[in-house]
């Protein structure tokens, strides 16, 4: 250990964020090792686990009003209970032969994907006593924990499934020379805590042009800390390996990680789409994942987020601000499969759709909707399970005026992760429920 502080800090390092700085230290063998291992570490020797399949997980934060997305035609008690917001019935997209369902009329991008069998509708989900917290809630939905501790549900399975490097006989890494890249991107200014595993964690930048370090200098404090660990006898330089997991080895792994990940997802989304995205923030964002997703970019799990859905005021029916933002999910979804069937690259990637919580049955004076809980999921692409899945909540039996969930999340999770990513659903989720099969067998 250094008796005197580290010129650069695990702390310093973690809040400037995972971005960029070109390094030109000569490395050790052991460093070069762990910067393979950095830069690859969807590479797995784990029998079973398809290194392929890619999930895409699309937030609607703020806790999107289900009612008016799914829509019940078949319950009286909607229209009675919303007078200034309920969607009329003659503006429904009905989906298919579906007991008296519909869609918001701005969804249309997502009843074809419906039509042309690539969409799940999972209704009335939820957890036990739920939180109308936007914080807590979401929490609870990325941790998949009721208590909101612990790392996120994504990271646990990344952690479990993606840090088991091949190894050849004499020990070393073997070097996959295709693909590369982190195992989990967020596109937005913050990684969400479900990408946090202990082991592994997120890569998240909003632009790739601004994904490089913010620290000008960094290249300088790197090759003093390099310098000064090796005068002190701290790394080896002759082909031997240092002690593993210091602060030192930490951070020289950290930045080396940066660099490969920048140089790779700088160029990936440079590929110009096929397909033309909407030219919003949510079309841009998702037009940057097919492209990642084009260029071989062997990520396993990429996230985005959408909204605000929080509508406690001037909510709308057919045509308000809730619309706006459900065209825009609709529209960039739909342009986002088009794209990877134009690419060949469809049947590998499933994405789901989910929000912190549902809104209350009634409108409120403000012909808006206030916090619920029981709300759709969807899930989409090539292997989702076509069609609606699980009954409509009752609008006649409410909990307090709110509606009662009949699925539990995590039993959705559990179907994702074992059908689609081949894991064990009881180690990730640490505990076992019931998988609600959402993913073709």
């Amino acid at each position: 250990m250094l008796n005197q502080p580290d010129p650069f800090s695990r702390r310093a390092l973690l809040q400037h964020g995972l971005v960029m700085a070109s390094t030109s230290l000569l490395l050790p063998s052991f460093l070069e090792r762990s910067a393979f291992a950095m830069a690859h570490p969807h590479l797995s020797s784990i029998p079973g686990v398809p290194d392929e399949r890619v999930l895409v997980v699309l937030q609607l934060s703020g806790g999107n009003d289900g009612l008016n997305t799914v829509v019940p035609l078949f319950a009286p008690e909607y229209f009675k209970l919303r007078p200034g917001i309920a969607i009329p019935e003659r503006d429904a997209l009905r989906l298919g032969k579906s007991d008296g369902l519909g869609l918001h009329p701005a969804m249309g991008s997502l009843r074809d994907l419906y039509d042309d069998g690539l969409l799940s509708v999972v209704q009335g989900v939820g957890y036990p006593n739920p939180n109308r917290s936007h914080f807590k809630s979401m929490d609870i939905w990325q941790t998949a924990d009721t208590t909101a501790t612990g790392n996120g549900w994504l990271g646990r399975y990344l952690d479990s499934e993606c840090c088991g490097f091949g190894k050849g006989e004499s020990g070393a890494v073997e070097q996959d020379q295709s693909g590369g890249g982190p195992s989990s991107i967020s596109i937005g200014r913050t990684a969400p805590l479900a990408l946090d595993g202990s082991k592994v964690k997120p890569v998240a930048f909003e632009s790739a042009q601004l994904f490089r370090w913010s620290a000008q200098d960094i290249d300088k404090d790197l090759a003093s800390t390099y310098d000064t660990l090796n005068r002190r006898g701290i790394l080896a330089t002759n082909g031997g390996s240092g002690p593993k997991d210091t602060n030192a080895d930490f951070l020289l792994r950290t930045a080396l990680d940066a660099q490969v990940s920048s140089d790779l997802i700088r160029k990936a989304v440079a590929r110009k789409p096929q397909t033309t995205f909407p030219q919003n923030e949510l079309g841009n964002q998702l037009s940057m994942i097919a492209s990642m997703i084009g260029a071989g970019l062997r990520t396993r799990v990429y996230y985005v987020s959408h909204g605000s859905f929080d509508t406690h005021s001037g909510q709308g029916g057919a045509n308000g601000r809730h619309a706006q933002l459900l065209r825009s999910f609709a529209d960039g979804v739909k342009a986002f499969w088009q794209e990877l069937k134009a690419q060949g690259n469809d049947q590998r990637v499933l994405m789901m759709s989910f929000s912190e919580f549902g809104r209350r049955v009634g409108q409120n004076a403000s012909q808006g909707t206030d916090h619920g809980t029981a709300a759709p999921m969807f899930l989409m692409g090539p292997h989702a399970k076509p069609g609606v899945l699980t009954s409509h909540p009752s609008l006649r039996d409410l909990d307090e005026g709110d509606l009662k969930f009949n699925t539990d999340f995590r039993g959705v999770y559990a179907s994702i992760l074992e059908d689609w990513l081949k894991a064990d659903s009881d180690k990730v989720l640490e505990g076992r429920f019931k998988p609600v099969r959402v993913v073709k067998m």
